[in-house]
């Protein structure tokens, strides 16, 4: 047992025992998170500057310490800092997070690699680094879009992976899609593992079962309430986040059958997994009704989210919560793996990944 001092001295939770403490960067709603503790992780300090991400992150993480910053002003000295506040230096530690993806993603057609935001990745790599210099990283774990390894953003990839081999780890990295993991959605993503230590046994991300359409996740819910001034989460029914904006286009009066998907305006069908939930502002998915646009919480259960998660903010915070986090399920399968290699507990039930 391991026991901190925070920063005005008084004696910080002392950690589980057995339980690895993890540090989780750009954490957002804490889907990434929540798979890694889901798995028997200790998620000890989780940073992002977006306040409605903390706020959802102090409901669903009582145990946990999330920290308001923007960790381009932070910097590593900072987040290490915080850490040795409340873990001894040598302490074992794993590292989790994803960087903003815009700037890599594919659906960002103007995408270019001066995009300022492409360079928290390097921002990621030097905190890696530093909490390396006073800790000992037991694995590190990267998320992030499909685009992140195409020709213009390869070079930004490769110095990722570069940067974890020079720090010791064993490094290896996944094209994961939601749906392989139980998640009814379309989402794929890439995931680079780094781990101080594994022989030669290979990484084993295992499949999971669970929803494959729209209708297994959602089909059971009512109605949502629509967005109005004053609208409280009390005023809510069925869950806080089961509310969506007020179907005011004329798009909503369409027939299904003459209905012509755009980039604002995507359809779910009831039959088929979800598109990738990545919206716009407040261009969220449509129903499969055609009527309206999905709730939040229905978006969340789409995420794989669990039923009494809430996400906290306004509707539009909301929104990029959700369009941001990662599949909880998707997390689980990639943190069992690792804990099972890491010879901290065999991985949950699933289906090795081809």
């Amino acid at each position: 047992m391991v026991l901190g001092l925070m920063r005005d001295g008084a004696p910080h939770r002392p950690i589980e025992h057995g339980k690895l403490p993890v540090v989780s960067l750009f954490c957002g709603a804490g889907g990434l998170d929540l798979g890694f503790q889901d798995a028997g992780f200790d998620i000890l300090l989780s940073f992002d500057k977006a306040r409605a991400a903390i706020r959802t992150h102090k409901m669903n993480f009582p145990k946990g310490t999330p920290i308001e910053a923007d960790l381009t002003k932070l910097g590593p000295q900072g987040i290490c800092h915080a850490l040795r506040q409340r873990l001894s230096p040598g302490t074992q530690i794993g590292v989790i997070g994803g960087p903003p993806c815009q700037g890599f993603s594919r659906a960002n057609t103007g995408s270019h690699t001066t995009d300022p935001r492409n360079s928290l990745v390097d921002l990621y790599i030097a905190c890696v680094k530093e909490l390396a210099s006073a800790f000992r990283v037991d694995f590190v774990v990267f998320e992030n879009v499909m685009g992140i390894r195409d020709k213009k953003h390869r070079a930004t990839f490769d110095r990722l992976i570069v940067s974890l081999r020079e720090i010791g780890l064993f490094v290896s990295w996944n094209e994961c899609c939601a749906i392989d993991f139980g998640v009814p959605q379309l989402r794929r993503r890439i995931i680079v593992i780094g781990l101080a230590r594994c022989g030669d046994t290979p990484l084993r991300i295992l499949k999971r079962e669970g929803h494959r359409s729209v209708r297994d996740a959602i089909a059971h819910l009512g109605k949502p309430i629509f967005y109005r001034p004053g609208l409280g989460p009390a005023d809510v029914p069925v869950h806080p986040n089961h509310w969506t904006s007020r179907p005011r286009s004329l798009r909503f009066t369409t027939p299904l059958k003459k209905w012509k998907p755009t980039r604002s305006f995507k359809r779910t069908f009831w039959s088929r997994p979800s598109p990738t939930i990545a919206f716009g502002h407040r261009e969220i998915h449509v129903h499969p009704n055609g009527k309206r646009r999905l709730s939040i919480y229905e978006a969340m259960l789409l995420q794989g989210f669990p039923a009494d998660f809430v996400l906290a903010g306004n509707l539009t915070e909301q929104v990029e919560q959700i369009s941001n986090a990662v599949p909880p399920p998707l997390a689980l399968s990639v943190a069992c793996a690792i804990k099972s290699l890491l010879g901290e507990g065999a991985p949950a039930p699933g289906r090795q990944l081809p």
